[in-house]
């Protein structure tokens, strides 16, 4: 099979999307953990943008980067001079040709386009850079003019030719009769936005029709309802048609996160890879298929992609979830017993409400008529913010001795967390992996439930804190999390 390059613009189109705009330092962080994911080509940004653009691309362009280093462009020679002070190797040159484009957008005719990209490519050329060049708008184009455009700019000597869904209006049964046509005229690629949420779809079958390259960005995030997601295209295309790519998978979740994370876009829990649903059982006929083999419920392995598989528990949950749940915790219930530890979950989760691992625990707990004393006790705790650095101070009892300490934060809430890590740092690494906030009633006195993941080593736990007050609802769930994670090791 063909090898697949990929174009990753989550830098340019990505950072396009309303409400984000990264750092310079953000921007290096993300290319290197692009080019350590393996992507071929990094869109960088448009360095005719700004000042602060041109230094972020120029730091990535300079970086010993493996990947190629791209800049969008105009077809407008100061676009291209903006390029190449940021030391580029290549650029992605930018053309609309939909006369819905040309002649309201630009108000031009398209001879003119024509003639303005033969000689933005030339200019290109002259200067050492590749071009890779684009028609904008050009699902809604004439083909015909499009095909003609193409050719123009490969007997000039453009390496790269891209057809790009705008307005994401392509279907998939259109895409394959283009892509068959203009995979005669040279190396093209395809770039899709998901307006209808179709842009794998398109993108798959561009590549299957001839393409060689697909522009994507991480999360596919993007304008509007975003961009091809990058995560998507290369495990249907490596998993579902064997094609070979230079992706390393194992570093898909890590760089969502990352681009999560520095984005401030979170990742709907249902999307597919890396979504923290997408490993994720609770049904009981589901785990009971995953436990006998994974491959009845998943369709791949959540190591492929640095997941984890995780089982929850809630209504839907069978003895074998729940069995093999309290197995972990170090407990054998009766059958009897196991059968009023479901009952109870059961009941929890008709009434609506996250049953976590703390959760189970509890309710196991008595059932079995187990009887424990927390490691970690909350005996004071006190927050000071406004406009002054949010502080807090702590005041605990651990394993029967009295500890304090303070912490400051972004917000209150974390100056508590902080807080409370500082006079844990005797228990080791504690990690909060995830931290979710639902409002359970409403009014400004709502009440909170906080539901937060912790690690300590390969131990996972959930936990819930549920008050009016969020920084209290938010301790109250740490602490829940680490003293089950503390009981937990201490039964290993």
């Amino acid at each position: 099979m063909r090898r697949i390059r990929f174009l990753d613009t989550t830098l340019r189109d990505g950072e396009q999307t309303p409400g984000v705009s990264l750092t310079s330092d953000q921007k290096l962080w993300i290319a290197r953990k692009l080019d350590a994911l393996g992507v071929d080509i990094i869109e960088a940004g448009s360095a005719i943008t700004s000042e602060g653009e041109r230094e972020a691309i120029k730091r990535i362009a300079n970086d010993g980067l493996s990947a190629e280093i791209c800049s969008y462009c105009r077809i407008k020679k100061e676009d291209i001079d903006a390029a190449l002070s940021c030391d580029v190797d290549s650029i992605h040159l930018v053309a609309p040709v939909s006369d819905l484009h040309i002649e309201r957008k630009i108000k031009k005719s398209r001879e003119w386009v024509r003639d303005k990209s033969i000689e933005c490519i030339e200019y290109a050329l002259e200067h050492g850079l590749i071009v890779e060049y684009s028609g904008e708008d050009a699902s809604r184009a004439d083909l015909e003019f499009v095909k003609s455009l193409f050719k123009d700019a490969t007997e000039t000597g453009a390496q790269r030719l891209c057809f790009c869904d705008t307005v994401g209006v392509l279907v998939p049964e259109k895409t394959r009769a283009i892509f068959e046509e203009l995979s005669k005229i040279g190396e093209v690629s395809i770039h899709c936005h998901d307006d209808f949420g179709l842009a794998t779809c398109n993108s798959v079958n561009a590549v299957l029709s001839g393409a060689s390259e697909v522009h994507a960005t991480i999360n596919g995030i993007g304008e509007r309802a975003g961009n091809t997601a990058l995560e998507e295209v290369v495990m249907v295309l490596s998993v579902l048609h064997g094609y070979e790519t230079s992706i390393n998978t194992r570093d898909l979740y890590s760089v969502s996160r990352l681009v999560s994370r520095l984005t401030g876009l979170s990742v709907a829990p249902n999307k597919a890879i890396v979504g923290s649903n997408a490993f994720t059982h609770e049904s009981g006929i589901h785990v009971h298929g995953i436990i006998a083999d994974t491959s009845t419920y998943e369709p791949i392995s959540p190591e492929l992609v640095g997941r984890e598989r995780k089982i929850v528990i809630g209504k839907h949950a069978g003895k074998a979830s729940i069995m093999l749940a309290l197995k972990e915790m170090g407990m054998e219930p009766t059958e009897e017993q196991l059968n009023e530890i479901i009952a109870r979950v059961k009941e929890l989760g008709d009434k609506g409400k996250k049953v976590t691992d703390a959760d189970l625990e509890a309710i196991a707990e008595t059932v079995l008529n187990i009887s424990k004393e927390p490691n970690v006790k909350l005996l004071e705790l006190t927050v000071v913010s406004g406009t002054v650095t949010p502080t807090a101070s702590i005041r605990l009892q651990v394993n029967g001795k009295e500890k304090t300490s303070s912490g400051i934060g972004t917000g209150p809430v974390d100056a508590a967390i902080n807080a409370l890590r500082n006079a844990l740092s005797e228990i080791g690494d504690v990690e909060l992996e995830e931290y979710h906030v639902d409002a359970i009633t409403g009014g400004t006195d709502a009440l909170v439930e906080v539901v937060v993941r912790m690690r300590k080593g390969d131990s996972v736990i959930t936990a819930k804190g549920a008050r009016s007050d969020i920084i209290m609802a938010s301790v109250e769930a740490v602490i829940e999390g680490i003293n089950r994670l503390l009981s937990r090791l201490d039964k290993s």
